[in-house]
This record gives C-alpha cells, structure tokens and sequence, in this order.
C-alpha cells in the first residue's frame, strides 16, 4: 500500500468517524420521550400506555392497606419526623408527580410526566427538561419552571438522599417558562442526564405561603398540614398515628398520559397502622383492614394461609415472577464499630452463618443463597476476573485480597454436621487472627480481656426467625450474641443514625447502577445520617469503583465496573449475604379485576387491578367485616 492510499484510507475513516459522532452528537440533542440506558424502549418514543395494563379499568372502590408502626409528619423529604404511609422520601409517593416515572416493565427506562421531553448535549454536560403546559397543581395552578427550580434546591439542601443523588448537579436554571436546564460539573456521567427525571417537583407558591393560622410554612419542618400535590391522590382524612385516607383526584391532569392509562384506578386508599406484622398479618385474616398483603415470611406462605377465608377461596394467594424481585438481603455489619473493622472478623462471622438449615427448617426451601450485592441478572459478578474487570482491578492488585483475582468469592455450606465442625473452626482461626482465641467457652479479646459481643437490631418478628438460628451458632464459638426488638419509629431512627451493631436488610439495586452507588458505598456517605451505607465503608479502592461504575461508558463497561466494584464488596465481608427468591408473593381478598397480564419486571403491578363491584359485594354478603 502506497503512501498516497494509506493517507486517502485515513482520511475516508476520519471523515466516517466524524459523520458518525456528528449523528451522535444530533441524537444527544434532540427531544426524547422516553430515557433509558439499557438500549431503546421496547415502546420507542411513542409510549401511549403499558401494554399489560387495561385502559377501560373501571375507576372505583377503596383499597385498605396497613402499616406497622406510625407517623407524625406529611414531610417525607427531611430527616426529622416519620412520614405518613403514601408519601416517599424519594419520588412522589401519591402526593407529587416527578419529571418523569420509571418504567414498570422495562428496568432502567422512564416515561414522560411532568416533563414531556427532555435532551442533553453529546458529552452529558447537561440536561434540558420541557415541561407539559397542561401540569396542574391540585388547585388548578400550572405547575412552572420556578416549581421545578425552588424544588431541586429545597431537596438537595435538606434531602440527605437527593443531596447525595444529585452531588454533581451544580444548578438549575430557567430557559425559557417551559424549559429548564440542570447544569453539572462533570462530563461523562451518562445517568446524570436521566436520572434528572426523578426529581419530584414541589409548590413553591404553596410551601412559601401560609397556613390557616397565618404562620409561614417552613418545609424544613415536620407538618401534619395536608400539603397541596400534583399527582392522582390527595389526603382526605387522617388520625395522627393511626390512619390515613388519600381519595383520587377526579380532574388529575395527567390521568391519560401513558405512565397512568389503566392504573391508579383506586378512589379511596386506606391505611390503618398496627405496632408490628404479627398484628397485621392477625387484620388481614379476618378481612377489611387489608386488601392485598405482600408475604415475606415462607413459613407463613407455605402454612399459614389456612384461615377461613384462604380455605373457602375468599383469599388468594399467588406467586407472580418477577425479574426485580430478587433483590440482596443480608445482616449489615457495622464497620464503625471497632470490633468489626477488622476484616477476618467479619469473614469469621460470615463463616458462622448456616442458611442451609435455616432454609429447611424455617423456609421450606423456598430460597436460593445469595453471593452477589447485584444478584439476579448481568450484573452479579462471578468466577474469577477476566477480560475489562480484571483489567480494572489490576489498579488496586496491592489493595485487594490477592484470592479475590484467582478464587471464585463462595459462601460455606451447611449440608453435614462435619461441614459445620469445619466452617466453624475456620471461623475460630480468623477470630485468632484478629486478636481473640476462646477461653472458658468466650470468645476473649488478648488485649482487653472482654467476651466478644454482637447485638442485633430488628422490628418485626421475621427478625427472630432470621436471626435467632444464627444467634445460636454464634454462642458455640463463644460470643455473646443477641437480638433486640425495637417498635418502628425507634428502628429507624437508629438505622438513620447507625445506632447499631449489626441489622438483617434489603439492599435492592438497579439494573442499571449509577449516582446511588455513592449512597450505598462511598465514604462520604458513610457519615451521613440517613444514607445507604448501613456498613459505614470507607475504602478508596471502593470509592474509585464507584466512581468508574458512575461514569462508565457503555453497557459493556458498565458491566465490567459494576462486576468489579461487587466483588471489592464481597470479599470485603461488609455483609453476610442471606438469600433470594425470584418471584412476588402476594395474597388478596377477591375482590379485584386485573390485566390477565402482569409486567414480568415487577411480577405484579397492583396498580393496574381494580375493585370489583360484584365481587366486592359478594365478598361483603359473605364476610360482614368487610368495609
């Protein structure tokens, strides 16, 4: 090939490169619909409704729900206070709408709300939200660019879980009376763009007014004032504690866009608060405090539904498969302690925790061992590094376990009484290895002299079913384990401020991991009040990972980092990880219409089911404790 040729084939690939960031760069640019980071919306930018859904679900009835625990405040955006049941801490709840709803049978995909369209430029510097000129306030105020502009800086000065989510967005400034563009001080992060959807948006000219007395409201306070909202629901009655009725909003102005064609089709929703789950579950049998029960105790689901009404078919219950469903379950060990920051400590304890048994004798076998915080799909790292993970994790080779780069991570298995004499003498070595050997039966610390002890925080009586085996086990290599049950509010408190040594949770995760990673991980959240990072982690290795899984440039490098950032993770024992299961349970009283199919993301959408009148009113006729 001549000098001449070469040159000329050079330039034919730089002007097709060219041409082709060029579409790129048209593409970032132009209004879309839909957002997704997965590849296209199966709806494309045409959304006009799910296609599970019934758009002619007749609109009616009510649906009773209850909560444990109770509440005293309709602000669910500080950290003071415990909200009502119907509103969210992040998103809407039933209360606002936000730019944009994520998908609910597509993961990683949002639909237009608030904002019909939106667009960024090619190197994701920005991002440019269109609102919808017919978004309504409930007192028939246009919801504006201002609303939107006074939300996002009252959240993330106030909101610890949107401060973290949006750390990058630097300001958001009005374009135009529709349009407005939130600004960042990085390029690269191609979530930040999307993930600018979530914002739920706020009445500024409400929360700026007064109230009934004539006092200023001040949303960085509890309230037990009805606030003014934008979406389906308001509140229509409440006892402070004890209950609290939304009724749908018969003018809601978004009700036939696509995200709410066939859904929300409730008028009323009730929900009436109990000390704890054994109390409810003892509600829900007898018939109109609960409608729909989400089960998640598998003793309860293969023997408890015996009661009358599950025999006589008044109950039913269902098991819908569900992508989204297996989500990471484990016991949070608390790093801040001292006891717990040295990692053979931490493997030891994971060495002690036997699901085989616990399985069998408690869940019927209804669960599978979990042994990824990404379980359930690509993202779960497994076998050993290879290809652009490990190429990632060769940075830190001198900062990592060197088994992490030539051992699958695994979990011990309790299958014989000689497997549990061997994981358990494992466990005792570590513990050696970390400065405490048994003596007189306790585990003894050599410098202190003090028995090693371990409390567990829980809420609810699955606590004891969970923790009360591994307590047992625990107590045969000396330490002196225990399980403390507190009400609600007073668990959540303490978890807001890691009041605690060790608490069993669900760490639920994206299909497409992003900004949040940093709330579950990173050392900055590790100290802040309210955040995901139950374990107190404080790794630079971790916090780089998180960073590269943020701005990750592809799907594919996406699923290098996220695979290298879970088994940083894994092998550094911040969690004993339990158990998965991939499918809903779900028992009702049949009273319900719903789409013959459900979205196969969520397993069930209840959203989408609809009272009755004809069962309701055979339901009634048989059970007169139905309201």
């Amino acid at each position: 090939m001549t000098g001449t040729t070469m040159l000329i084939r050079l330039r034919t690939i730089a002007g097709a490169l060219a041409i082709v960031l060029a579409a790129q760069a048209a593409a970032a640019q132009e209004w879309h619909t839909s957002s997704s980071l997965m590849g296209d919306s199966k709806y494309g930018q045409d959304f006009k409704r799910y296609d599970y859904v019934n758009p002619d679900a007749p609109k009616g009835g009510q649906l009773n729900q209850t909560v444990p625990g109770t509440f005293d405040s309709f602000n669910p955006y500080i950290v003071r206070g415990t909200p009502a049941a119907g509103l969210s801490p992040f998103g809407g709840g039933l209360l606002y709408d936000t730019l944009m709803e994520q998908s609910t049978d597509e993961p990683g995909v949002s639909h237009a709300l608030v904002a019909e369209a939106y667009k960024f430029p090619a190197d994701y510097s920005s991002a440019t939200y269109r609102l919808n000129s017919a978004a309504r306030w409930h007192d028939g105020k246009p919801i504006t660019v201002d609303d939107v502009i006074w939300s996002f800086k009252v959240l993330k000065e106030n909101s610890p879980m949107y401060a973290r989510y949006y750390e990058n967005v630097t300001e958001a400034v009005a374009v135009n009376d529709r349009e407005v563009e939130f600004r960042f001080d990085q390029k690269g992060n191609r979530e930040l763009p999307k993930i600018m959807g979530d914002l739920v948006v706020l009445p500024k000219h409400w929360w700026e007014g007064k109230d009934s007395k004539g006092n200023k409201r001040d949303i960085t306070r509890p309230t037990l004032e009805s606030p003014l909202g934008s979406a389906a629901y308001k509140i229509a009655s409440f006892k402070t504690g004890k209950e609290i009725i939304w009724e749908r909003v018969p003018d809601y102005w978004a009700a036939k866009l696509g995200v709410k064609v066939g859904r929300e089709n409730y008028d009323r929703r009730r929900y009436s608060y109990f000390l704890d789950d054994n109390a409810e579950w003892q509600a829900f049998t007898k018939g109109g405090l609960e409608d729909i029960r989400e089960e998640n105790v598998s003793r309860r689901w293969a023997t408890g539904y015996n009661f009358p009404a599950a025999l006589s078919g008044d109950v039913i219950k269902k098991a819908f498969p569900s992508q989204s469903r297996a989500k990471f379950q484990g016991f949070v060990i608390n790093t801040r302690r001292p006891e717990f920051q040295d990692v053979n400590v931490r493997k030891a304890l994971t060495l002690a925790f036997d699901f085989e048994t616990l399985n069998r004798t408690s869940f019927f076998n209804s669960y599978k061992r979990t042994k990824s915080f990404f379980v359930g799909g690509e993202l779960a790292s497994s076998g050993v590094p290879e290809g652009k993970e490990l190429e990632i994790l060769e940075a830190y080779r001198d900062k990592l376990p060197p088994e992490l780069f030539t051992e699958a991570y695994d979990l011990p298995v309790y299958d014989t009484p000689k497997a549990e004499r061997a994981n358990l003498q494992a466990a005792v070595e570590l513990f050696g290895q970390a400065g405490w050997s048994i003596k007189g039966g306790k585990m003894i610390s050599e410098q202190t002299g003090e028995q090693f002890r371990l409390e567990i925080l829980g809420n609810s009586s699955t606590d004891e079913i969970i923790s009360l085996p591994y307590i047992n086990v625990l107590k045969k290599i000396g330490i002196d384990a225990t399980l403390r049950i507190v009400d609600p509010s007073q668990y959540v408190n303490r978890v807001n401020n890691f009041d605690f040594d060790m608490i069993s949770t669900v760490l639920a995760q994206s299909e497409s991991p992003g900004n949040e990673q940093r709330d579950f991980w990173s050392s900055k959240a590790a100290e802040t009040p309210g955040s995901r990072n139950l374990s107190g982690i404080k790794n630079p290795v971790v916090d780089e990972l998180v960073e590269r899984v943020i701005f990750a440039t592809d799907r594919e490098d996406l699923l290098a980092a996220t695979h290298a950032l879970d088994r940083v993770l894994l092998w550094n024992y911040y969690v004993i990880p339990q158990y998965n299961r991939g499918e809903r349970w779900l028992a009702y009283w049949n009273k319900f219409g719903m789409p013959d199919k459900q979205p196969e993301y969520l397993g069930a959408d209840t959203e989408s089911w609809w009272i009755d009148p004809q069962k309701e009113q055979a339901l009634s006729a048989r059970h007169k404790s139905i309201n």
